[in-house]
């Protein structure tokens, strides 16, 4: 995968205002390393990336391991990876690449991360 250059998120902000839209390669697209907390990390290594796109919008990536997170209201597509993701008291789901989910904000989750995945969201905090 090449790394391709896109504009800062204060530029796509711009780039929206100016000119009513922009297209990012988000298969292709270099990601900027995130932190998790380390008591969010219940097994492996696995590490967290993401574009922010402005509006509550980005791409996300995950490496493999298990996590747990509180959610925000969240609708999201899986671009490329898998993943098992189970709601504390709730429902256990598998996602994949092509797979649309949402993620209600309080919801207590555990994520099991079988291989590198990528997904595009949009959230509303």
């Amino acid at each position: 995968m090449s790394d391709v250059l896109v504009p800062e998120p204060d530029d796509l902000a711009r780039m929206l205002t100016t000119a009513g839209a922009f297209a990012v390669p988000v298969h292709e697209v270099r990601l900027a390393p995130d932190e998790l907390a380390p008591e969010q990390i219940v097994a492996g290594s696995p590490a967290t990336s993401s574009l922010d796109l402005g509006g509550g919008r980005g791409i996300w990536e995950i490496t493999p391991g298990v996590v747990t997170d509180v959610e925000t209201d969240e609708l999201f597509v899986v671009l490329s990876g898998r993943a098992t993701i189970a709601v504390e008291g709730g429902t256990t789901i598998e996602v994949g690449p092509g797979d649309v989910a949402l993620l209600s904000k309080g919801a207590r989750t555990t994520w099991i991360v079988h291989e590198t995945l990528r997904k595009v969201y949009q959230s509303t905090g």
